[in-house]
């Protein structure tokens, strides 16, 4: 969740014919693009190599870094994660958190994160889609997604963040993380859509090529995508990753 790291929740699929690749040419020599269970197929076929990329010596230092100031935002909360993947993120939560729902739209990254040690945290999981989150509203005070936002069509960010704070108590807090631009040299964007959205070419180790929706928004990106939906937002930028945290309002 998700570059990863997150989830395999749906994306939209670019017009056939929509995606060049990144010189604008016609990128019709890579693999199609996801469909709206696409993304999903490609996590659940990921999940035993999703943490890989969580491996990398130059990585390591965000991750330490990102995670303690995760656990100081969910001091005594009780948390929605939306996207868990394998848990990682959802681990580093349960040290500080009072509650967690840990949702992932594919059972064989909650089943991995199921056999996480979670100390004394009461944390649950669930199966759900991250684009229809109707069901899952409850007393909130945060919620909570990393590495997910990059998944999102520049078109559907708005549509996503109305249906995730829907779920909260109003005025919580939301937290979000993904990586920076500078993160893409591991793997370059292959293709562009009609709307801007990149995405890069993924190969599993069973040979399985896709390819994923991968967005790097700068910081005036992000906030503007949170007009009107955001108060008090605050923006932290580390080496390769950024961290967002906000209060949430509720349309």
């Amino acid at each position: 969740m998700n570059t990863l790291p997150a989830s395999g929740a749906p994306t939209a699929t670019p017009a056939e014919g929509a995606l060049q690749n990144a010189t604008g040419t016609e990128a019709s020599s890579f693999a199609p693009a996801c469909t709206p269970d696409g993304l999903a197929l490609y996590y659940a076929h990921r999940a035993g190599e999703f943490e890989e990329a969580y491996r990398i010596p130059e990585r390591k230092a965000d991750l330490a870094q990102l995670a303690d100031l995760l656990r100081e935002l969910v001091a005594g909360e009780r948390v929605l994660e939306v996207a868990c993947g394998t848990g990682y993120w959802t681990q580093a939560m349960a040290a500080t958190a009072s509650t967690i729902l840990a949702t992932d739209i594919n059972e064989p990254m909650l089943a991995l994160a199921r056999q996480r040690n979670y100390g004394r945290a009461r944390v649950e999981f669930a199966a759900a889609d991250a684009w229809h989150l109707e069901g899952r509203a409850g007393d909130f005070t945060t919620g909570a997604s990393m590495f997910w936002w990059s998944h999102l069509p520049r078109s559907r960010i708005s549509n996503f963040l109305t249906g995730f704070h829907a779920c909260l108590q109003p005025g919580a807090r939301v937290v979000f993380a993904d990586h920076l631009p500078t993160d893409c040299r591991w793997m370059p964007p292959a293709c562009v859509d009609a709307e801007g959205n990149t995405y890069q070419r993924r190969c599993l180790h069973s040979g399985e090529v896709f390819n994923i929706i991968k967005n790097y928004p700068d910081e005036s990106e992000v906030r503007a995508a949170l007009a009107g939906l955001a108060t008090e937002v605050h923006y932290t930028r580390l080496a390769n990753v950024w961290l967002l945290d906000y209060r949430a309002v509720v349309t």
